[in-house]
């Protein structure tokens, strides 16, 4: 008759600590060394490399602040007399009314041509491929000049039914004003940049989100507004901000048509009183206190939409 075999007692680990027989056979620390530093201590050592680093480029820009302050050509004292100049303050508001009106026109011509590239319908995703290579491939100079010119070959402007009568006719040069070109300009080509980056903001969302929406029964235009766009606007921001800042600078474009933004109105001034250096200086210090503000509310703007992603 076989025997039944029953399990022994099951070892129970011996306790460690001081004085144990485990921490007795434990292997022992190595011995300290003078001069022996961990990796903390090892990461705060100067390095002769980054002190002169430093100091080179601290003496560069102490060599160029002295430089800028101290060269007679640049006339800081005409430079304080015109930064609040009338005319001046009047370009620079009509800088940043043509930034808002030309960008914001911009980001409604970029979501519908991101919805048109996006869509299942051919002629729609052609139509918007074709926007976008005709506006991005030519300059926004030579865009602004032809629509200035646009009375050159439409000397009028007209609404009526298709390959019938008129039913409303303009002049073209009383209603293309160069306020109106420089919009047109301005704002179409924004459209077509600003339509690939919303394209790109869609696309980042996982089609997963779409598919969990539909299965809670919303509809296709809440999925959008609720779903696919607050998750995109993490990935639309950053370059939004960018275009932003460049449309900001790029209204500098609009003096060669006579539109009297903030650089065609010191332009106007140092052509009477030859003070060029000077003049553009102003220029200057606006467009960096502009942009300085839209860094900041970029910023802003980013860090809000980048909650709950580790932003």
């Amino acid at each position: 008759m076989a025997r039944e075999l029953t399990p022994g007692p099951t070892a129970v680990p011996a306790p460690e600590g001081p004085g144990t027989a485990a921490a007795a056979t434990r292997a022992p620390r190595p011995p300290w060394r003078p001069g022996a530093t961990d990796a903390a201590a090892a990461a705060r050592r100067p390095r002769p490399g980054q002190w002169t680093s430093t100091v080179v480029v601290l003496l560069a820009v102490a060599w160029l602040a002295q430089a800028v302050v101290t060269n007679k050509a640049l006339e800081w004292s005409v430079v304080a007399d015109y930064l609040t100049f009338p005319s001046v303050l009047r370009g620079l508001a009509m800088t940043l009314e043509l930034t808002v009106f030309a960008m914001a026109a911009g980001i409604l011509g970029g979501v519908l041509l991101a919805l048109m590239r996006t869509s299942r319908t051919r002629l729609l995703r052609i139509v918007a491929d074709g926007y976008i290579w005709i506006f991005r491939g030519t300059p926004v100079l030579v865009q602004l000049i032809l629509w200035y010119n646009l009375a050159i070959f439409v000397p009028t402007l007209s609404i009526g039914i298709p390959f019938g009568p008129e039913l409303v006719s303009w002049q073209t040069n009383a209603l293309i004003t160069p306020f109106v070109a420089s919009l047109l300009g301005l704002a179409l080509s924004e459209a077509a940049y600003m339509g690939e980056i919303m394209r790109a903001g869609l696309l980042s969302v996982p089609t997963g989100q779409r598919e969990a929406a539909q299965t809670l029964g919303i509809g296709r235009a809440g999925i959008f507004t609720r779903i696919v766009l607050p998750q995109a606007m993490r990935s639309i921001v950053p370059p939004t901000g960018n275009q932003v800042i460049n449309m900001l600078k790029g209204t500098s474009l609009v003096s060669v048509i006579a539109m009297g933004d903030l650089l065609y109105s010191v332009q106007a001034i140092y052509h009477q009183n030859f003070k060029t250096i000077p003049l553009l200086v102003v220029a200057c210090i606006w467009y960096l206190v502009v942009t300085s503000v839209l860094y900041v509310g970029q910023a802003w703007v980013e860090r809000r939409f980048g909650r709950g992603f580790g932003v």
